[in-house]
């Protein structure tokens, strides 16, 4: 099967491999109907992140079940399935309490084969898979895969901030996952949407998903400018979805006392201090997305066309094709690709 591996940063390429198959007899083996390319997956490509060894890369997918392993009893052949980048029980009380990317038993996705190929092995299938309730309609795909990880996560860090009715929500990040943060606090009521961003195209996105306010400004700019739109008392809560120390303290400066930070970009270098929480009241949850959590709602919100998170896909390529899509997303060409299988 044909499939995406990184070598080493900047060197991405789409060659035959081995193909998916059953290792134990919890696991699925998935067609791919379609993956995408992650704003993580540019931490290794940027040599942020190490590549000591050959990557096989993507943990967002959508496609049709192929196997199953014996132990297997909900998922089903044929099945249309989407997943979360972690595999997980959904039985152990870790994740009856939510937090299916720390369950016992958790497995990322990469380790088995990355989603960014024809075909993927999916772990712990019964509890890392959500069926959809039919065989979907082509224009739903790219929504679908959205809801594999960006919206998932997008989702979560407006939960863990406590978006809600009558709330201000400032979020730090115009990536796909920031983007879908506003769509997912327009959701759960928020009154008020504010976000930092300096590009059009995204602008008018965040703005066509609930956000209310697009800020230009950056780090104290940003803090004073959400400051100057909240009588000087800042956002009741802000997600951050970048990962770096100033995207944090962007996010934290921006909110109230007693506010709630909802992080979900994944950290690189932030450095928080005991003043930044125990002088400023703020609550900070966050951390790997849940999404497994949320997928059945979402699936649904999706499947009804109540949403369609799917917009921030703005560039469509073929699978062989995967390293322009690099390019595309390093140098800001676009916010996500899709890639066709």
């Amino acid at each position: 099967m044909r499939a995406v591996v990184m070598h080493a940063p900047r060197d991405v390429r789409v060659e035959d491999v081995a193909d998916a198959t059953l290792q134990k007899p919890t696991d699925a083996v998935i067609r791919l109907a379609a993956t995408c390319i992650c704003g993580s997956d540019l931490w290794p490509y940027r040599g942020t992140d190490e590549v000591s060894e050959p990557l096989h890369m993507g943990h967002e997918y959508a496609g049709t079940v192929e196997e199953v392993g014996a132990e297997v009893r909900d998922i089903k052949v044929g099945d249309f399935v989407i997943g979360s980048f972690f595999a997980s029980d959904n039985t152990c009380e870790i994740c009856r309490a939510g937090y299916q990317t720390s369950c016992i038993h958790r497995e990322v996705l990469g380790t088995s084969g990355g989603a960014q190929a024809e075909r993927m092995r999916v772990p712990l299938a019964d509890g890392t898979l959500v069926a959809t309730p039919g065989q979907p309609d082509a224009d739903l795909l790219p929504s679908l895969l959205a809801a594999s990880d960006v919206l998932g996560t997008g989702w979560f860090g407006a939960v863990a901030a406590e978006a809600g009715p009558g709330k201000t929500v400032a979020v730090v990040g115009d990536g796909a996952v920031g983007l879908c943060a506003v769509l997912a606090a327009k959701q759960l009521g928020a009154e008020r949407i504010i976000i930092s961003s300096r590009h059009a195209d995204r602008q008018a996105l965040a703005r066509e998903f609930g956000a209310t306010d697009v800020l230009e400004e950056r780090g104290e700019d940003f803090i004073a400018a959400v400051g100057g739109l909240t009588d000087g008392l800042g956002a009741h809560c802000a997600v951050e979805a970048v990962g770096t120390h100033e995207s944090m303290h962007q996010a934290i400066g921006a909110t109230r006392a007693g506010g709630h930070v909802g992080f979900v970009g994944v950290l690189h270098d932030v450095a928080i201090t005991g003043d930044d929480i125990f002088m400023t009241h703020v609550h900070l949850h966050g951390g790997p997305a849940p999404v497994r959590r949320f997928l059945p709602e979402l699936i649904q919100l999706v499947w009804d066309r109540t949403i369609d998170p799917g917009k921030v896909f703005d560039l469509t390529l073929p699978l062989d094709q995967a390293a322009e899509g690099y390019r595309a997303m390093n140098e800001r060409r676009a916010t996500k690709v899709l890639l066709t299988i």
